[in-house]
């Protein structure tokens, strides 16, 4: 099987390589993929920072002609790349597929924005001085990405990146290499200068740790776990670097006694079970008030039961396999320890046989949680929902809000004073309405509050917040 090496410096570079496993199948190699040596992720590291004067005032034509013709070619390839977002990172093919259209409507999007960058002029204080406020981009952007959106994640921190005007060393997660190689080679391919976009695959231990010492990266951008983020920030605050940090999420939804049922369930289904719950966003409280909570409960248990999990890349599969062996266990321990804590396990949390070999699991639900127990305060990351139940919209708003973590919030009801209120209430970056917590667009805002994020917002025209600096100029007349 022939490898796919590093992008450095405008040049494919081999060494040594990792399988990329199908958890659908774990017969089934999807590629060989180079791993970079701390030497290749300083070398790229280098020639980034060689080319940033170019690229940061290169044309603007330049930068919108590489991102327009990366955007049109992953539209056209959707379904293949989304078959190979399947077979790497286990979504279903038809989550795969929409997962890579995504990627496409990011790199259109930021191919826009490259055309309508703006600034401000605005008049000094003092007689015969003008005031212009421009952007300038950062330098170096270090990107490390996670593997549950193989492209998406990396679509929308590269777009910008390149946008406007910075050059990338980028470190894609080692468990799903082949979306970011395939995003690479297109950029690469449809011209752009060699040492703006360096790919460095491999493991975090090396490559990471090699970007985190570096003093040349200006900018570091990740996506992942908790304590990877923590030693981000550490490392960039060492060395007074500009970081944005997208991290974890115990995501609650609020299920309100006016809710309508089908709403509520098929909302609840979506967020904590669809791709696996494997999603920052991803709702694992549900906190369910009294006069609703039996029958939610009963029909969201039928739902899950019925829940069809199987190959990814089978037309009837609603739930694909978890990523790999770690997380499964990881998903199956937290199945134990929130059956010792005496919550009661109502339906799912077994692993699956399938024809072929995959890390297979049943969907599991929990009822007869409080917001106390571990099932409801850590982070699972896999398809395990705890139901909490509650006497009224005040205490479930305070359970809600009560969790370190503050990405997405979510709400199911038909009351417009509880529906408001709990808009501006909400401790969380993102709020939902009878929509699943789990559901984004590509072109507004996209974070957290207190411990799932730091730093500017990601997508949108909120991404120019991270990716680019302010300069301040004054200018005397005559």
């Amino acid at each position: 099987m022939d490898l796919h090496q590093n992008l450095i410096n405008g040049e494919w570079v081999g060494g040594d390589a990792a399988e990329n496993i199908n958890p659908s199948n774990t017969g089934d190699v999807v590629g060989t993929y180079a791993r970079a040596s701390t030497d290749d992720a300083q070398a790229a590291i280098a020639a980034a920072k060689d080319a940033f004067p170019a690229w940061s005032r290169s044309g603007l034509l330049q930068r919108w002609e590489i991102l327009s013709k990366t955007a049109h070619e992953i539209f056209a390839r959707k379904n293949e790349l989304g078959e190979l977002l399947s077979r790497e990172e286990g979504k279903t093919l038809a989550e795969g597929i929409g997962e890579a259209t995504r990627a496409g409507q990011i790199f259109e999007f930021f191919a826009g924005e490259a055309l309508r960058l703006t600034g401000e002029t605005v008049p000094s204080i003092r007689p015969g001085v003008g005031v212009e406020m421009t952007r300038e981009p950062v330098g170096v952007v270090g990107i490390i990405t996670p593997w549950n959106f193989p492209i998406a994640i990396p679509a929308w921190k590269i777009a910008p990146a390149l946008c406007y005007g910075n050059t990338v060393v980028f470190k894609p997660a080692d468990l799903v290499p082949g979306c970011s190689w395939a995003i690479v080679e297109m950029l690469h391919r449809h011209g752009l200068p060699k040492g703006v976009l360096n790919l460095v695959m491999g493991r975090g231990s090396v490559v990471g740790q090699t970007m985190l010492d570096s003093r040349d990266i200006a900018a570091m951008t990740f996506t992942g776990s908790v304590n990877t983020g923590r030693k981000v920030a550490e490392a960039s605050v060492k060395v007074m670097r500009k970081f944005q940090l997208e991290m974890g999420g115990k995501n609650p939804t609020l299920v309100l006694d006016d809710a309508d049922l089908k709403v509520a369930v098929e909302s609840v289904a979506q967020s904590a079970f669809f791709s696996t719950g494997q999603r920052c966003t991803a709702s694992s409280r549900v906190i369910v008030t009294e006069g609703i909570h039996d029958a939610f409960v009963e029909a969201l248990a039928e739902r899950t039961k019925n829940l069809r999990v199987g190959d990814a890349l089978a037309k009837d599969t609603e739930i694909g396999p978890v990523v790999d062996s770690s997380q499964l266990k990881q998903d199956m321990d937290y199945i134990d320890i929130g059956q010792s804590e005496g919550a009661t396990l109502k339906v799912g949390g077994q692993r699956l046989n399938r024809e072929t070999e995959g890390f297979y699991l049943q969907p599991a639900l929990f009822t007869g949680v409080h917001n106390d127990m571990r099932i409801a305060r850590e982070e699972i990351f896999g398809p395990v929902a705890a139901v909490i139940k509650v006497k009224d919209y005040e205490e479930g708003l305070a359970v809600a809000n009560d969790t370190e973590f503050g990405l997405s919030s979510g709400i199911v009801t038909t009351s417009l004073k509880y529906a408001t209120h709990f808009k501006r209430n909400a401790e969380a970056g993102m709020v939902m309405v009878n929509v699943p917590t789990a559901g984004v667009d590509f072109h507004v805002p996209f974070g957290g509050r207190k411990g799932s994020s730091y730093g500017p917002k990601e997508q949108g025209k909120y991404a120019a917040e991270f990716f680019t600096q302010v300069k301040t100029a004054y200018t005397a007349a005559g």
